[in-house]
């Protein structure tokens, strides 16, 4: 799966179960792809481009859905979430009518295209709606799987693509049933984060681990948080850090925190992610450059770890 996005990963295997199922539809606005572009050449009558309109997008997607479809809906992460939240919000979270809405460029995924193009609120937003599962997803191989797993769900679901070509984490046939999985093991500290961030914490658990300092990384992909797996996770260790590339308020760093509370686990959390006192970036200059503006390029954020943690010399990493 190396060298491959996650959106040609995730549509290549819809494309295979749609091949099996002609009761798979795609719904795109104004989206193309080298693994739709075959969709819609070999199966047109699964396929619909309602161009630039996601708001109908979502209303024809519950329409097919209640006429026995099995429906994905795909467009840019911000204009499918964000521009439809009263459609999602009423045919998906009240009438409970199940589709697979699908977001390529999360967090700063479009680094080119400025803040109306960036989507770092969409995990606060849409987790506090009921009948929503959000799927934040770290590489190709877990895109693919959860296709898999959209296509089984009973539910809706918000799949959350990154639009860089990120390195495999995962191996074929890899568990996702829990929500969450342990990348590096720790009995002192863990770096709890999602999507593309994952990456980074693995970077600089890495280089603390050079330093004799023993950082584990738990990847969460499934948003509501599996607490019942989180809370054996972590209840032994000393220190929590969350890493997220979205606003703090009602990200990430939340949802553990509400976990932490809720399992009566009384660890103290480190939350790294984009402060609101920042507002939204217009700088350029690539993703690192956008983060830097937030402070969560990997210099920063080695300093607040080390600062967290209490080791000087962890101020030199970056």
């Amino acid at each position: 799966m190396n060298n491959i996005s996650q959106r040609d990963a995730f549509w290549n295997r819809v494309y295979e179960i749609a091949r099996k199922d002609t009761e798979v539809v795609v719904i795109s606005a104004d989206m193309g792809a080298p693994a739709l572009d075959k969709f819609r050449r070999d199966m047109p009558s699964q396929f619909v481009n309602v161009g630039i309109a996601e708001q109908n997008a979502i209303t024809i997607a519950a329409g097919l859905r209640l006429a026995g479809k099995k429906v994905f809906v795909y467009a840019i992460a911000p204009f499918i979430t964000l521009r439809c939240l009263e459609q999602i919000r009423v045919e998906n979270a009240i009438m409970d009518i199940p589709v697979t809405i699908v977001g390529v460029g999360a967090g700063f995924g479009y680094e080119d295209s400025g803040p109306t193009h960036h989507i770092i609120e969409d995990i606060a937003i849409m987790r506090s709606m009921p009948r929503i599962q959000i799927h934040s997803i770290t590489d190709s191989v877990m895109a693919s799987a959860f296709a898999d797993i959209s296509y089984h769900l009973k539910t809706t679901n918000y799949i959350r693509l990154d639009r860089q070509i990120l390195p495999d984490v995962y191996h074929e046939g890899s568990d996702f049933t829990e929500g969450l999985s342990i990348l590096r093991e720790s009995d002192d500290c863990y770096i709890i984060s999602t999507g593309s961030m994952t990456h980074t914490a693995l970077e600089l658990a890495r280089d603390l681990e050079g330093r004799n300092i023993n950082a584990g990384v738990i990847d969460v992909y499934n948003i509501p948080i599996n607490g019942d797996a989180l809370a054996e996770k972590v209840r032994n260790v000393k220190k929590l850090i969350s890493l997220e590339e979205h606003f703090l308020p009602g990200g990430l760093g939340s949802a553990v925190c509400e976990v932490l509370n809720d399992y009566n686990i009384p660890l103290r959390v480190r939350r790294l992610g984009l402060s609101t006192d920042k507002l939204y970036c217009y700088k350029y200059g690539g993703r690192e450059v956008i983060r830097g503006y937030y402070g969560v390029d990997k210099g920063s954020l080695a300093k607040d770890i080390a600062e967290y943690l209490s080791v000087e010399s962890l101020c030199s990493l970056g």
